[in-house]
This record gives C-alpha cells, sequence and structure tokens, in this order.
C-alpha cells in the first residue's frame, strides 16, 4: 500500500512541487496551505510522514509540531525560508526529525522522505528484539518504550531507534556517520545536523528523569552509551 503524506505549506507554487514530485514517487499525498487544517485532517486520519512548513499563516510550524508531537510519533521533516540556528534548534527540540531550509533541492527532499519512510518500517522488524537493560533504563521495542526506573521517558520514534542502537552496540563507539545511516537511513554525503541535535534532546530526557546512563561523546568520532 502507498504511503500517505501531508504537507502545509502556504506557498502555493513550493506546495504543488513538492506534491508533484510525491505523487511521481508513487506517493499519495493530501496538500494544506497551513498547518491548522493539516492538524485538523490528521485528526481525522492519520498519514506516514508529515512535511512542515515553519512561518505560515495561523498557527506556525513550530505550533503544529508541538500538537503533532502530543499524539504521535509520525516523522515530521520541516521546511523554514530562515536558517537560523534558533530556527533549528526550536524545530528539532519540539520533536522534528529533520529540518530543510528553503531553497532547497526537491529531489533531496525526496531522497530524505524516502529514508525516514525506510526508517519506520525498520521500527516494526525493530520490535521482535528482547528488552534491553542497561542501569536504570529498559529499552522494550516490542511496546516501543523506554522507561527509567519504571518511568516512561516518553521518547519519539526517532528517539527510540537512535537509544536503542545505541544499547545494541554499548560496547563501542557509534560514529554520526553509521547513526545517519542506521538511524535515518541516509548516505555519509548528507549535510544534516540531525543526529547531534537529537543526541542533545535525548540526553536532557535523560538528565530530567534523573538517570545514571548517559551519551558521552567520543572526540573525532561519534557517541557512546555508558551507565552505572
Amino acid at each position: 500500500m502507498s504511503k500517505l503524506i501531508y504537507i502545509a505549506e502556504d506557498e502555493k507554487n513550493i506546495r504543488h512541487l513538492i506534491k508533484s514530485f510525491l505523487e511521481k514517487e508513487g506517493y499519495l499525498v493530501k496538500a494544506f496551505e497551513n498547518g491548522d487544517l493539516l492538524y485538523e485532517a490528521f485528526q481525522q486520519k492519520t498519514c506516514d510522514l508529515i512535511i512542515l512548513d515553519i512561518m505560515m499563516p495561523g498557527s506556525s510550524g513550530l505550533i503544529i509540531c508541538t500538537k503533532l508531537r502530543a499524539i504521535s510519533n509520525v516523522p515530521i521533516i520541516m521546511l523554514t525560508a530562515r536558517d537560523t540556528e534558533e530556527d533549528y534548534i526550536s524545530g528539532i527540540s519540539l520533536g522534528s526529525d529533520d529540518y530543510f531550509t528553503k531553497p532547497f533541492s526537491p529531489v533531496k527532499l525526496i531522497m530524505r522522505v524516502k529514508a525516514m519512510l525506510r526508517r519506520v518500517d525498520m521500527d516494526t522488524e525493530q520490535k521482535s528484539i528482547e528488552s534491553i537493560t542497561i542501569a536504570d533504563i529498559t529499552i522494550c521495542p516490542e511496546k516501543f518504550m523506554a522507561d527509567s526506573n519504571g518511568s516512561d521517558l516518553k521518547l519519539t520514534s526517532t528517539e527510540f531507534m537512535l537509544l536503542t542502537y545505541l544499547f545494541e552496540n554499548q560496547d563501542k563507539a557509534v560514529s554520526r556517520e553509521e547513526l545517519l545511516n542506521k538511524i535515518w537511513g541516509y548516505d555519509n554525503a548528507v549535510e544534516t545536523r540531525a543526529t547531534d541535535a537529537t543526541v542533545k534532546r535525548l540526553r536532557k530526557k535523560l538528565s530530567d528523569a534523573g538517570s545514571s546512563v548517559s551519551i558521552d561523546t567520543v572526540w573525532g568520532h561519534g557517541f557512546r552509551i555508558t551507565g552505572q
């Protein structure tokens, strides 16, 4: 069955361009001129992935992202005309999975969409793996949950996949390139700060939960999970 993708973009030309490129790849696409309409539609019928502009009439993409994350782990790619650190941090910290700055290549966007949807399929396969425990953190793929001392960490799908992969490879340092490939499905040529931003978000959730598990940076290489 074809994957269903929702787009919220107030610029008509960009909205139609993205829609046509996705439809040529065989996806079912519903395009909306603002985020409020997309959120309304999502409440009626969920989709497999969302492409969400930040600056739109009505509720901003950041507000819509927050509302979506309260009810779903659907993959979200955010678009913005402003390439600022503040926009990037805001989008990622609210739970989006990746970020594109306008102008962008539609071909590269489609590549990211394909990779992200492949990762969703990987999530399903991952659920057959038994639970893993390090210190006070237990990951249960079957339930798609990670908890600290019995308290749910409330991870997004990307955070859950990344933490699970680090747990499975706890005896070694994992490079950013490996994480991009295994979690996002991107090749090494993709330029994105998604890995570092997701790790930062995970660290905060672990810290807020009072966990003794930490994600250490291995300088010049990547990350390693540690716990006492």
